[in-house]
């Protein structure tokens, strides 16, 4: 890579970089730099105006104008407690929905150490029907072995006594 190239790679970078950060950091600071100056215009424009001094029980609730509710301190109070008593809902609304969860984790956690045991007590009856085959065949070859050690025994005694293979003898 010549020195163009890489300069031309690095400035490529540098340009990601601030479209990253800008990216990133832009939204948050546009909310705040549009509140600030929405803030700043409500100050000077309230400055030339008296502030709003209404009885807001008096008028009903959709014509009340927004700077009355800020004001009046029982429609704070209802709009606190309005809004205390939707998160709590919520909270609640989140616990039952948790239980829930935590019921249904509870019963696939149950149910799989049923199939678990399940699974486990057929490999205990795999292994014992093994267990009493390996020990079957050990007795049969046990057995086998004391027959051939028998069988060369008499085949012993009969070779003494004369006995020859393939020959038989026929009694006249």
């Amino acid at each position: 890579m010549n020195r163009r190239q890489q300069k031309a790679l690095k400035m490529g970078m540098g340009m990601m970089g601030l479209c990253l950060a800008g990216y990133i950091v832009g939204p948050p600071l546009y909310w705040q730099l549009g509140e600030a100056i929405a803030d700043g215009l409500r100050h000077t424009s309230s400055s030339s105006c008296p502030p709003c001094f209404c009885d807001c029980s008096s008028e009903p609730l959709l014509s009340i104008p927004d700077d009355c509710m800020k004001h009046d301190p029982v429609v704070s109070e209802e709009m606190e407690n309005s809004f205390t008593d939707l998160l709590s809902e919520e909270v609640k609304l989140r616990e039952v929905e948790a239980l829930d969860n935590q019921h249904r984790a509870d019963m696939a956690l149950l149910e799989a150490k049923k199939m678990a045991s399940q699974y486990q007590k057929e490999a205990d009856k795999c292994n014992s029907g093994m267990e009493t085959c390996e020990e079957a065949r050990e007795k049969a070859e046990a057995s086998l072995e004391a027959q051939r050690k028998l069988t060369a025994l008499w085949e012993l005694r009969a070779r003494q006594k004369g006995w020859k293979d393939g020959a038989t003898k026929s009694h006249a």
